[in-house]
């Protein structure tokens, strides 16, 4: 059981360096856990180590669910996929699930498999550091989308249509998608072929392990996170004004605020993706004992908690979405009770 324990912190380890951080820190930090270094490393016990596993089971399953019946309810009334809102809060919605969906079955399998083929873990890394900064400029377009339908409702028909917004979403997933296959290009002229067809811990740093890697997605990933932080200050102050000067109703000023709060601490949450790594290393180092734990407490804040805030902001407080998922949730209950009378 004691590979096994290994096995899962160093995944915990990955799933918090889906960006990369230093290449130095996090290739010793790993090459220590997999040597079984000098550096005594807390092990988890059975117990815990059972119990983390099934929190995070319950959890993957309870968000499937909720994120299946508001994919279902999207595409089941035709009003919800002609609105440039609901098809960029659906877009979020499979792009949650999806990393979600991998981060839990890396977690998971990281306890029957120790190293898989590089090519496999090609894939997965790559899918997982997609997803994850798709989020971010997703939340931009949506904030874009807002300020558009609040301060210019008269051209909102002409400026926000299907069509653009599905060029949006192609846009989205082209620039997220460039730093992983540069990562990927920059390792075939620098690694021999025979690397691909090897075996390695499903690491970012292991498996783009070429110091010009890391400064790359520096430079890329300040540009990136400074463009989506001054586009979201932009368009949510923007609407604060024009909801404070159009509004008659301090209810509807409230809500407004309120909705701004919970994407602000949406986007914040989504950004620690970014800095995790380095912060992780600094308390890991302070407090080493409880190495285990907090890499467990920065896996449910940094991949699980913006997953639940998702379907609260868009799926619970949209009243319009709410009604049509509530109508079908009420359906398919009475449905499967009619099926378990018969």
């Amino acid at each position: 059981m004691r590979w096994q324990t290994d096995c899962q912190e160093e995944m915990l380890a990955m799933l918090n360096s889906t960006s990369s951080s230093p290449v130095d820190l996090l290739m010793s930090n790993t090459s220590s856990a997999l040597t079984g270094g000098a550096v005594a490393v807390p092990k988890d016990s059975f117990s815990n180590a059972l119990t983390k596993n099934i929190v995070a089971m319950l959890v993957w399953l309870a968000l499937s669910f909720i994120n299946g019946s508001m994919v279902h309810t999207f595409l089941r009334y035709r009003l919800f996929y002609e609105n440039p809102r609901y098809i960029m809060f659906i877009c979020m919605v499979v792009n949650d699930a999806l990393q979600l969906s991998l981060v839990t079955a890396l977690y998971v399998v990281s306890y029957i498999f120790r190293k898989i083929h590089t090519s496999v873990c090609c894939f997965l890394i790559m899918t997982a550091v997609l997803t994850t900064r798709s989020t971010p400029l997703i939340l931009a377009g949506m904030a874009v989308e807002r300020y558009i339908s609040i301060c210019f409702p008269l051209h909102y028909s002409q400026i926000c249509t299907v069509p653009r917004t599905l060029l949006l979403i192609c846009a989205i997933l082209i620039l997220t998608f460039t730093p992983p296959i540069t990562d990927l290009l920059i390792t075939i002229v620098n690694e021999p072929l025979s690397y691909f067809n090897s075996t390695i811990f499903c690491d970012h740093p292991l498996l783009f392990r070429h110091p010009s890697i890391y400064y790359k997605n520096c430079v890329f990933d300040g540009v990136y996170l400074s463009f989506v932080a001054l586009t979201l200050l932009y368009t949510y102050c923007k609407i604060m004004l024009a909801a404070q000067a159009a509004s008659t109703s301090l209810v509807s000023v409230k809500r407004a605020r309120n909705t701004v709060l919970l994407h602000g601490v949406q986007l914040l949450l989504c950004m620690l993706a970014f800095v995790v790594p380095s912060l992780q290393a600094a308390l890991i180092s302070l407090f080493p004992l409880m190495s285990l734990e907090i890499r467990y407490i920065f896996f449910l804040v940094v991949y699980i908690i913006p997953r639940f805030l998702s379907p609260v902001i868009y799926g619970c407080r949209d009243e319009q979405f709410r009604k049509y998922l509530i109508r079908d949730l009420v359906c398919r209950s009475q449905s499967l009770t009619r099926v378990r009378s018969v």
